[in-house]
């Protein structure tokens, strides 16, 4: 037969000195890091295509202008959902604030990061004409799951402006 034990109990006073010494350290911390100076981008742009960042380049070109941090990915929903899945719930907790997603036809891209984050996502029609203005209705007909802001057919540099006021910048 097993012996039972009463759980061992501290006194007050040894418990008072470890909840001060934790204190202590998470202060040591905290002015650790607060030192640091971290530059983490604010802004995401991502596009499913190399060749369609020719169409975003006016949103980068902008953001530095306006001294906006910001970071270029290529990631295709297509090919790599998992990818652009991980990038989006990971966004926030990386600093981003924002994303600027290039949108083909479908609108598959910012609709997917959306998705998966609590960031603003906004849109941007990579093609002209008919084609940016499918792409348009296809973001328009997104629903509440995947709440996503879009410019006009080409305008990259509408949605770094846009960006930059949802930052308050």
């Amino acid at each position: 037969m097993s012996e039972r034990r009463a759980p061992e109990v501290e006194p007050a006073g040894v418990q008072e000195a470890e909840a001060e010494a934790d204190v202590e350290v998470q202060t040591q911390v905290e002015a650790a890091f607060s030192e640091l100076e971290v530059d983490a981008p604010r802004v995401g742009i991502v596009s499913a295509e190399r060749e369609d960042m020719e169409v975003l380049d006016p949103a980068a070109s902008e953001l530095e202008r306006r001294g906006i941090m910001h970071e270029v990915r290529i990631l295709s929903p297509g090919r790599d959902p998992a990818a652009v899945a991980d990038y989006a719930r990971n966004a926030q907790m990386r600093g981003l604030r924002v994303i600027i997603a290039g949108s083909a036809g479908s609108g598959s891209l910012p609709a997917m990061i959306a998705t998966h984050s609590e960031l603003p996502v906004i849109a941007v029609p990579l093609a002209e004409g008919e084609a940016g203005l499918q792409a348009q209705r296809a973001l328009g007909a997104l629903g509440p799951d995947a709440p996503v802001a879009c410019v006009g057919p080409g305008a990259a540099r509408g949605a770094a402006v846009l960006a930059a006021r949802i930052l308050g910048a």
